[in-house]
């Protein structure tokens, strides 16, 4: 009996059990080499972005949150670099992280604007898929959807390495 129990726990995991209509969400070791899971969001407008429809452009997939001070200080260079670059294939996704996000990211972008797009993750899903526990964290997307970089940390977008790194991807 014992063993049919086991066999059964093994078989059918606790959440289906539990009947959840939401597909759970397995965290992914996200790194360079790999394909960089899909996902679908929200942006501030209420339409929905997912990722792979930006295969073919190079992409910028940058977790945050508003009380985060280091996300906040790499903003700006983002904004420059997504400037920059908007016309050459690049796309920017700010994936805010926090509950309530809508509100508090709209209070914020009357504050210091930004053109590039904000996608809502409140129920923190796409992050924890990414496995991200650090802000800001990002990932350096090529155009046939492989990880080509993940960066932990505010970084000056329009200098250095990355920046290097981003030229060469977008211009050859």
């Amino acid at each position: 009996m014992k063993k049919l129990l086991l066999l059964l726990f093994l078989c059918f995991p606790l959440p289906a059990l539990a009947g959840s209509d939401r597909p759970q969400v397995t965290p992914q070791l996200v790194t360079a080499g790999r394909m960089a899971p899909d996902f679908t969001l929200e942006n501030m407008q209420g339409e929905n972005v997912t990722l792979s429809q930006f295969r073919g452009k190079v992409v910028i997939v940058n977790f945050w949150a508003t009380w985060c001070p280091p996300c906040r200080r790499e903003m700006p260079s983002m904004e420059v670099l997504h400037q920059t670059f908007k016309d050459d294939d690049l796309v920017l996704l700010a994936i805010n992280v926090e509950n309530g996000g809508r509100g508090v990211v709209s209070g914020f972008l009357k504050e210091s604007p930004y053109s590039f797009p904000i996608l809502l993750d409140s129920q923190a899903e796409v992050q924890k898929l990414y496995g991200v526990f650090q802000f800001p964290e990002s990932f350096i997307v090529d155009r046939n959807g492989l990880v080509v970089k993940k960066v932990i940390g505010a970084v000056p977008w329009m200098g250095g390495d990355i920046y290097n790194l981003l030229h060469f991807m977008l211009k050859g």
